[in-house]
């Protein structure tokens, strides 16, 4: 951190970021057109700290560097496929292949660099093309062409995002990004792609500088749909939804279940996360309290009594009001519900699991190496808590189940596939809790939905979710030099009311996003 008496900004190591699976596609959408999702034939990322984007484990393998050779090949074939789409301002029979060529490298090579090439980059993309139409097993501008997309998409500089700064220097050791970089930050940060055309017109000489600048152009992104996918993305990943892709029940157990809704699950969390965040107040509490949801007729009908007034009529996904003595934001959709369960019984220590480390942002202790986690066996003459208030009783899981599952057994009144229900096995159902180790709300509750209200009043909670979307965006995990970063950010958050919208402004507005320090070169120049 730089924070010293000659410098009063704090500045945190700025690390490379390489683009994730997710990052590529939207990239390869908006490059060239592709929709086909090239990138979902790469390894997965690993995760660090809840999220698949954290910079420190984007490194490449030599089998990652081939397999992103064979994609390249795939998305220049696609790319090429039509020429006049491909780059409707110049036609190669009218205008001459070789000013096609040229005028190709230098437009798609600054969207996909995210900046102008330097000459030698130009020439050298050239020099492809020009051994390409020389090469008698190629030798046509279709596949000279096809040679420039594949070495652009193979850079580093198209597969990173480097953040060098500027030349001058604003304070003794800290530099600005430069209008590029912050225009590549702004937009990978927000939409997960690549800048659009009137971001790299924002991003000549002193566009992006002042932080009202960057604040404007932020709120204008927010206004575009490709806000939506970067917060879907956000989402999927911090409230576990990547579980549905395997999830399973037995429907024996839950006849209302059918593979079919694992999609409409997860459509409905994120569609009513984008509602709430772009279209409505956008506020902590409404995610997590609002007594509506999004879905369609199909999710409508699985949900039945608990939706009240006239359903949908059709496939798209519409804002339906719910029983509010039922329902309540995120914490109490089928999705999660589902995602947090078992395949044959709900799962309380899941649920508590949840919301100890991904509201709270609370580290739990491992269980013991040695210990195998089995949930137990059905019991038709007890309830899921009976069982689950036995089996973690004892000496070895006690300290910990003492903070988990008094949590969980609160969501005992939804099942396994996020139905309600006032009995099992022929016994009422007690959704009472208690939340203990908490700063501001510990205390007992009675039901999910008061267990969401108590989380939405909670600064500790808010503080996570700052927490969670500064992980995500900043493509890193927080440190001990964070600290000076976070204190206005929360500031900004609370005096927002807890805008989810106004945090992700706030966060393009922190010393850690807008500077960092001067990169040292191996001669010790900068």
């Amino acid at each position: 951190k730089t924070n010293t008496a000659e410098s009063t900004l704090c500045v945190v190591d700025t690390p490379i970021r390489r683009m994730t699976r997710f990052d590529y596609n939207k990239t390869d959408r908006d490059l060239f057109g592709d929709v086909t999702q090239p990138a979902n034939a790469l390894p997965p990322e690993e995760e660090v700290a809840g999220f698949n984007n954290q910079a420190a484990a984007l490194t490449v393998s030599n089998f990652l560097a081939d397999q992103y050779m064979k994609i390249a090949e795939g998305v220049s074939e696609r790319a090429t496929a039509d020429l006049a789409v491909l780059q409707p301002d110049c036609d190669a029979a009218t205008d001459g292949e070789e000013l096609c060529a040229d005028r190709f490298i230098e437009e798609k090579g600054r969207q996909a660099f995210r900046r102008p090439l330097t000459p030698e980059e130009s020439a050298r993309l050239r020099g492809l093309y020009d051994f390409a139409k020389a090469d008698p097993d190629m030798g046509t501008h279709v596949e000279g062409l096809q040679l420039v997309i594949q070495a652009m998409l193979q850079s580093p500089h198209f597969l990173y995002r480097p953040e060098f700064g500027g030349a001058d220097p604003v304070e003794p050791g800290v530099v600005r990004m430069t209008d590029h970089e912050m225009a590549s930050k702004l937009s990978y940060m927000l939409w997960n792609t690549m800048p659009d055309a009137a971001r790299f017109a924002a991003s000549g000489p002193r566009e992006l500088r002042t932080k009202a600048q960057i604040a404007a152009q932020a709120r204008r992104m927010l206004e575009d749909d490709r806000a939506k996918d970067a917060l879907r993305n956000f989402h999927r990943q911090w409230l576990l939804l990547t579980h549905l892709d395997t999830a399973s029940k037995d429907t024996t157990i839950y006849p209302a279940y059918y593979d079919g809704l694992r999609p409409l699950w997860g459509e409905e969390v994120e569609a009513f996360a984008e509602h709430v965040i772009l279209e409505s107040e956008g506020t902590l509490s409404e995610l997590l309290t609002a007594p509506y949801s999004m879905m369609n007729a199909e999710l409508a009908t699985f949900y039945g009594d608990d939706v009240v007034g006239t359903p949908p009529a059709g496939a798209e996904f519409e804002r339906v009001e719910l029983d509010p003595s039922h329902r309540a934001g995120l914490m109490t959709q089928g999705g999660l519900m589902a995602a947090l369960a078992y395949g044959n019984q709900t799962s309380p220590v899941h649920r508590g699991k949840f919301v100890r480390e991904q509201l709270l942002c609370q580290s739990l202790p491992l269980p013991p190496a040695d210990l195998v986690i089995v949930p137990p066996e059905l019991d038709p003459t007890k309830t899921t808590r009976e069982q689950f208030e036995e089996i973690n009783a004892s000496e070895e899981c006690a300290g910990c189940h003492a903070l988990i599952n008094p949590v969980g057994f609160g969501f005992e009144s939804l099942d396994a596939v996020g139905l309600w229900r006032d009995e099992q096995n022929g016994k009422p159902i007690d959704s009472s809790g208690e939340l203990i180790a908490t700063e501001d709300i510990n205390g007992p509750f009675n039901g999910p939905v008061e267990l969401a209200q108590k989380l939405a009043a909670s600064d500790e909670v808010a503080r996570c979710v700052m927490t969670q979307y500064f992980r995500f965006s900043y493509n890193r995990t927080v440190t001990q030099e964070d600290s000076c970063n976070l204190e206005p950010l929360g500031e900004a958050f609370r005096a927002s009311n807890y805008n989810v919208r106004e945090l992700l402004v706030a966060l393009t507005q922190t010393d850690a996003f807008l500077y960092r320090r001067p990169v040292v070169t191996e001669g010790g120049g900068q």
